[in-house]
């Protein structure tokens, strides 16, 4: 019985997990679209210096990867999942995720 409760809880936990990965690619992506059409049409919200929209790019990156790296781990061992979105199963533990 405890067993099946701690299964629940992995799938939930990477529900969450796997949730917040979405949101952040996204965010991700949305910002340097923005950017690169500022880079592109440097008059449409104001003269930006090209330096800083590549600059702003390479912060989003950075951010971007770092959540990553701390986010995309397995609920149960806390090993990183890799680039699967959909990983049913952890590669290291073997625990259920979906």
């Amino acid at each position: 019985m405890m067993q099946k409760r701690d299964d629940s809880q992995i799938k939930s936990d990477f529900r969450l997990r796997q949730s917040r990965q979405l949101l952040a690619i996204a965010i991700a992506l949305l910002g340097m679209v923005i950017l690169a059409l500022v880079y592109k049409r440097h008059d449409f919200f104001g003269e930006f210096p090209k330096s800083t929209i590549f600059g702003l790019q390479l912060v989003i990156i950075a951010v971007f990867a770092g959540f990553t790296a701390v986010n995309w781990r397995c609920p149960s061992c806390n090993k990183y999942l890799g680039h699967d979105i959909n990983r049913r199963i952890c590669k290291k533990c073997g625990a259920r995720l979906q």
